[in-house]
C-alpha cells in the first residue's frame, strides 16, 4: 500500500469519526432537549397540582373550622335546653309543693270549719280539677 492510500483511509477513518460524534452529540442534544421539555412539563404538573393541593387543604381546613362552629352551637344550645329543663322542673316542684300546701290549708278549714261535712273528697277534686287546668 502506499503512503497516500494509507493517509486516504486514516483521513476517512477520522472523517468518519468526526461524522459518528456528529450524530452522537445531535442524538445527545435531542435527547437533552426532550428531557428538559418532560421535566418543564413535569414541574408545571407538579405546580398544578400542588395548587389543587393547597385548595383541597384550605377547603377541608375550612370545613373543619365550621364542624367546630356547628358543634359549639350545638353544645351551647343542649346547654340552654338543659336549663330550661331544670327550670320546668323547678316550677313543677313548686307547683306541687304549692298543691300540697292549698290541700294542707284547705284541710285545716275544714277542720276549724263547723259547717263542712267530713269526707273532704269534694275538695279533693276541686283542687286536682284546679291543678289539672294550671299545668
Amino acid at each position: 500500500m502506499s503512503t497516500g492510500a494509507i493517509i486516504a483511509i486514516v483521513v476517512g477513518a477520522v472523517v468518519l469519526l468526526l461524522l459518528i460524534a456528529i450524530v452522537v452529540r445531535a442524538a445527545n442534544r435531542r435527547r437533552n432537549d426532550r428531557r428538559r421539555e418532560q421535566a418543564g412539563q413535569l414541574r408545571e404538573e407538579a405546580r398544578s397540582r400542588s395548587i389543587q393541593a393547597e385548595s383541597a387543604r384550605a377547603s377541608a381546613d375550612e370545613q373543619a373550622a365550621e364542624a367546630k362552629r356547628a358543634q359549639a352551637e350545638a353544645e351551647e344550645r343542649a346547654a340552654q335546653a338543659r336549663q330550661v329543663h331544670a327550670a320546668a322542673e323547678r316550677r313543677a316542684v313548686e307547683a306541687e309543693q304549692m298543691t300540697e300546701d292549698a290541700r294542707t290549708h284547705h284541710d285545716q278549714a275544714s277542720e276549724v270549719d263547723p259547717d263542712v261535712s267530713d269526707s273532704g273528697q269534694d275538695e279533693a277534686l276541686t283542687i286536682n280539677e284546679q291543678s289539672k287546668r294550671s299545668n
